[in-house]
This record gives structure tokens, sequence and C-alpha cells, in this order.
């Protein structure tokens, strides 16, 4: 039942839409109708030009992540993957939540907040591979999607490293690797779309 009352706990959470009401209350507008039609903190960025909009949704949707890591772990058993549950539950409802027929953000503020209370390794190796992917390729979205996806494979590669520097410590190295990569895995369901978009214009740049 633990499982289920994390899940729960994490769900509801992470289907705050932040962004889409901010922007609703200060602007008017329908993120989900401007910009790239992600409710995130990048496309509130964009859309209203305010630095403090954009900063406003990232800690907030971080703090969903925090909130459900840190909820779930001091009330309903304290083990790595009672968290861990209430974790993947908000980012999944954040990336797809049903207050704004399915659609929301990509799910890296969530994650990086529940990161920050479980395992910051994961948010140092996203990172530090973003930043090397960015650097060589000028895309964000690039960046985002082999970020996450080299941290999936760091999680099964190198977990003992990952959970020596962890905060809370899960019962095996397979259970850690299965855990982050599931995160991974709805994170990178959200950049499907920005990547397709990437490898056509990279096809339109050869034609011209």
């Amino acid at each position: 039942m633990n499982y289920i009352y994390s899940f729960i706990i994490g769900y509801l959470l992470g289907s705050f839409p932040t962004a889409y009401l901010l922007l609703k209350r200060s602007h008017g507008l329908d993120i989900t109708q401007n910009g790239s039609g992600n409710v995130g903190a990048m496309n509130s960025f964009e859309v209203t030009s305010s630095k403090k909009i954009g900063m406003i949704v990232l800690i907030v949707d971080a703090l969903k992540g925090w909130l459900s890591a840190f909820i779930t772990y001091t009330f309903f058993g304290e083990t790595f993957l009672v968290a861990i549950v209430g974790i993947a539950a908000a980012v999944f409802s954040h990336c797809y939540t049903p207050w704004l027929k399915f659609k929301g953000g990509r799910g890296l503020a969530t994650a990086a907040g529940g990161a920050l209370f479980i395992s910051i390794p994961v948010i140092i190796v996203w990172a530090l591979n973003w930043v090397a992917v960015y650097l060589f390729s000028k895309s964000i979205h690039l960046g985002n999607f082999m970020a996450t996806l080299f941290t999936a494979v760091s999680a099964f590669t190198y977990p003992q490293l990952m959970i020596m520097f962890s905060f809370k410590i899960p019962s095996s190295v397979i259970e850690y690797g299965i855990s982050v990569t599931i995160i991974m895995i709805i994170i990178l369901s959200k950049h499907i779309i920005p990547m397709r978009d990437y490898i056509k214009s990279l096809n339109n740049k050869k034609e011209q």
C-alpha cells in the first residue's frame, strides 16, 4: 500500500500545471498554444521574455519533484524505492498532466528536484553530459536528449560510484539502475518531437 500512496502523492504533486497557471494569471496566455506549447520553464521564458517567470516555473516544478520524494520517504517508509515511485509519478504527471488534456512539460526540472533529495550524482552526470553535447552541437534539445540517455546508461555502467555519493541508498545496484532509467525514459518520451524537428533541420541544411 505504501507504494500506491507514494504514486498517488507524486502524481498529484507533479500534475500541478505551474507554467499554465502562472502565464494565464500574469499574461493571460495559454502556454499550450504559444511558443513550443511545452508547459515548462524554457517555453515560459521564451513566450514572456521574462527571466523572473522562467525562474519561478523552474523552481516550482523542481519543488514538485523534491516534495514528492520528501513526503513519500518520510511518511510511507524510509526506502529508496518508495521515494523513487513518488518521483517517477511526479515526473510522469508533469509531462502528461490530466488537467491539460495530458499535455505538459518535459520533466527535467521535476526529476532534478527529486534527485536533489535522493541522488545528486544523477544531476551531475546529466549536467556534464549536457554541457559536452551542447558545446559540440549548440542544440539545447540534442543536449537534453543525449544527457538524459547517457544518464540512464551511467546508472547501469557506474552504479556503485553514483550510489556512493547518493543521499538515499537503494537495496541493490539493479534497483538503482532500473529506477533511474524509468525516469529517464519518461523524460525521453517528451523529447521525441524536438529531436525529430532537430533532425529535419539538419537535413534541410544539407539540402541547401
